[in-house]
């Protein structure tokens, strides 16, 4: 059996990694698991954002690298994957999250969304998964933010790019797309639970339990 070590900042997850579990094994085990497609998956992301401000790659190296504890040689590999794929961001969200899976999976976190112009909104997001995935996970979460005009547009859902998902320098990165915003959210000790599931956030004002 894996022991799972959470960090004294995550621990505040356990009773939804718990309820992640238990409500996973009963969605899996009925078999009324859905996925969501994708309704702007032909649509062109929104990468050149004209006049608005945008972080450049060594700002983002050095928020990266300390929010999630990882070498700046580390967050520069990834970074500039994700600049290459999808320019510059006119944001990104710092936070934290903690899930588990049975088959089904689910996910809980919290951050703060973080505007190059100046403004910044608090962010709660959930939501489910599916495929070979089991278990439970705590981590930090570290999201660039692409075509986003206004904060309040951050709520929504986003269904996960299907087959986006890679991993570079020992860090997790899936697309997130919905309405021309993209999210590109970097995750540290996900391990498999990255490339074999796919789902959708929802993201929201408030803190919820109930994941769909």
């Amino acid at each position: 059996m894996r022991t799972i070590l959470l960090k004294p900042s995550i621990t505040r997850y356990l009773p939804h990694m718990l309820l992640a579990l238990i409500l996973a094994m009963g969605l899996g085990l009925s078999g009324c698991a859905t996925t969501q497609s994708d309704p702007t998956a032909n649509k062109q992301t929104q990468n050149q954002q004209g006049q608005a401000a945008t972080y450049n790659e060594n700002e983002l190296v050095s928020a990266l690298s300390t929010h999630l504890g990882v070498t700046a040689e580390s967050a520069g590999s990834i970074i500039e994957r994700l600049f290459r794929k999808q320019g510059r961001p006119v944001g990104y969200i710092t936070g934290q999250e903690g899930g588990g899976a049975f088959i089904v999976g689910l996910r809980y976190g919290d951050g703060t969304l973080w505007m190059k112009d100046g403004r910044s909104q608090k962010v709660y997001w959930r939501g489910p998964s599916v495929g070979w995935d089991w278990g439970g996970n705590a981590s930090k979460v570290f999201t660039l933010v692409y075509g986003l005009d206004d904060p309040n547009y951050i709520f929504r859902r986003f269904p996960g790019v299907d087959g986006s998902a890679y991993i570079v320098g020992g860090m997790g990165v899936n697309y997130q797309r919905a309405e021309g915003i993209t999210l590109a959210p970097i995750r540290t000790g996900v391990g498999a639970r990255l490339g074999v599931n796919v789902g959708y956030l929802s993201y929201k004002r408030k803190k919820g339990l109930w994941p769909l």
